[in-house]
């Protein structure tokens, strides 16, 4: 088959890789219909995260039909169109009896495209399939559904829900990339008084705009005087990391009110300052996390219910064997103004919902 393949800093292929295969009891392989770029895999390209071999196939979403399963899978059976979740989960370790899923020690965690190869291929092997693959209705689209696989979760776990927003506050979102247009998206179900959108790119403020940010400003413009004129000088409630770069965090913490929550989501390369000097005596409470995808099968209710505007992120498609183009696209955001680009052909319009 073809797989996209990680090469070392800066390389990169789509390629002939060898066919993956059922290892283990509790695998699935799904055939893969729709895949997405996530910016985590543009810090692997970037060496950000030397965890990644040379030679790894990349990618961690997907939405595809499975065509074989191990004899210990029971959730799922070939032929069932899927949604391929971002995050493996045992079932059995402790973090994952804890909803941690993320962090699990029995062998799963954020592993596709990682540890093991990815979903950015013609079909990809799901370690731990009852628990890391999502039965699809055709309520849901392909396209929309493979938001749900890592973006939308991420931007409401570990923004949204991290980040403790409740109604009334003001809330900040730095980067107005598809994590933090998530944030924006699913932040508004707790009917927060505003929310503020911070990016360099005018056509990502404009999509903040349009998922329901309700003022934007440019992030060389001294965006915590924004927010303190419109907090009358106290700060944001809670403030959203979503880029990633020690600038980026370090405003957030300027911006946040005493007493406040920073909610950090980007994947940073480098160090970033803490800034304790200034902190200690404010009673902020800062979060960091990997998301672990529990609220997955609640965000797909809501997207089967039209309550969720995944189709507004998706500003370019590709077929599967454009991969390169794609990443291409993707990396130039600023020039191209590409949100989310999906990638494949769906195979199937409508599927009937199997009983369980």
């Amino acid at each position: 088959m073809k797989g996209f393949v990680f090469h070392g800093p800066g390389q990169s292929a789509w390629q002939d890789v060898p066919d993956p295969a059922v290892k283990e009891a509790t695998d699935a392989i799904v055939r893969v219909d729709v895949v997405t770029i996530c910016g985590t895999d543009l810090h692997i390209l970037k060496g950000n995260v030397p965890e990644v071999r040379p030679g790894t196939v990349l990618g961690h979403e997907a939405v595809g039909e499975v065509v074989e399963t191990g004899r210990d899978v029971h959730t799922v059976q070939p032929g069932d169109r899927v949604l391929v979740s971002c995050i493996t989960a045992c079932g059995r370790c402790r973090f994952c009896w804890e909803r941690t899923y993320g962090q699990c020690r029995g062998g799963g965690g954020w592993i596709l495209g990682h540890v093991i190869d990815g979903t950015q291929a013609e079909y990809v092997r799901v370690p731990y399939a009852d628990l890391s693959v999502h039965a699809l209705s055709g309520a849901v689209d392909s396209k929309d559904a493979v938001l749900l696989a890592d973006v939308f979760p991420t931007g409401y776990e570990v923004g949204v829900l991290n980040g403790r927003v409740h109604p009334g506050d003001t809330v900040a979102v730095v980067g107005a990339g598809p994590i933090g247009l998530a944030a924006i998206a699913t932040g508004q179900l707790y009917a927060p008084e505003r929310i503020i959108a911070v990016d360099l790119a005018p056509a990502r403020l404009d999509a903040a705009k349009g998922l329901g940010a309700d003022a934007v400003a440019d992030a060389r413009e001294a965006p915590e005087q924004l927010v303190a004129d419109l907090t009358d000088g106290l700060g944001a409630d809670v403030v959203i990391e979503a880029v990633g770069a020690p600038e980026t965090f370090e405003l957030c913490t300027r911006m946040v009110r005493p007493g406040g929550h920073v909610a950090n989501i980007g994947v940073h390369g480098r160090p970033a300052s803490l800034h304790l000097e200034d902190l200690w005596s404010r009673n902020v409470t800062i979060t960091t996390g990997l998301v672990d995808t529990y609220s997955t099968p609640t965000l797909l209710r809501m997207a089967a219910a039209g309550r969720l505007p995944t189709s507004s992120l998706v500003t370019h498609t590709f077929p599967l064997d454009q991969m390169e183009e794609a990443y291409d696209v993707f990396a130039r955001a600023a020039d191209t103004g590409a949100l989310k680009v999906v990638l494949g052909e769906p195979q199937h319009d409508v599927v009937a919902v199997r009983a369980a």
